[in-house]
């Protein structure tokens, strides 16, 4: 008898998307306390310093993120975060997010030209880049502060 597994190999952004993401998430929510030491950022959004710090020089480079020496240094945003797409920082840090790889490059596939399941994966392409193209970094700001007005205050006797 012949068992078969069901296995699923989910199509997901890898952690420096993720981490970028929470990381300039969070400093679009603190940015009026000026700019944020990247312990503290670490700290509050739980991810490893190191790994934090290896993200930074993409960010900075892309015009994202500015960094400031001195006593009172840190990072901040480089731009309001209304400026800034998810499909900007996706990219940037992700590369292409096509989910097979004849979207991006139909040579790759001699049945790219008449391939059903490729106008699904384009459709889904399309609306994937639709929603990081049109969500912005305040847009996630704004959302984040609904989630935590919406959290229950939990009291302690």
């Amino acid at each position: 008898m012949v068992t078969l597994v069901n296995k699923f190999k989910l199509m997901k952004l890898s952690t420096r998307g993720r981490y970028a993401t929470r990381a300039l998430l969070d400093l679009a929510l603190h940015q009026e306390e000026g700019p944020s030491q990247l312990k503290d950022i670490a700290q509050r959004q739980q991810i490893p310093l190191h790994y934090l710090e290896h993200l930074l020089g993409p960010l900075i480079a892309g015009g994202m993120v500015r960094s400031t020496r001195g006593a009172k240094g840190g990072v901040s945003l480089a731009k309001a975060p209304e400026e800034i797409k998810l499909s900007e920082v996706i990219r940037l840090l992700e590369g292409p997010l096509a989910p097979v790889e004849c979207v991006d490059d139909p040579g790759v596939c001699r049945h790219s030209t008449f391939c059903a399941a490729r106008d699904i994966w384009e459709e889904m392409n399309r609306a994937m880049n639709h929603i990081l193209e049109s969500t912005t970094l305040e847009d996630l700001a704004r959302r984040q502060r609904e989630k935590e007005r919406a959290e229950p205050a939990m009291y302690y006797l």
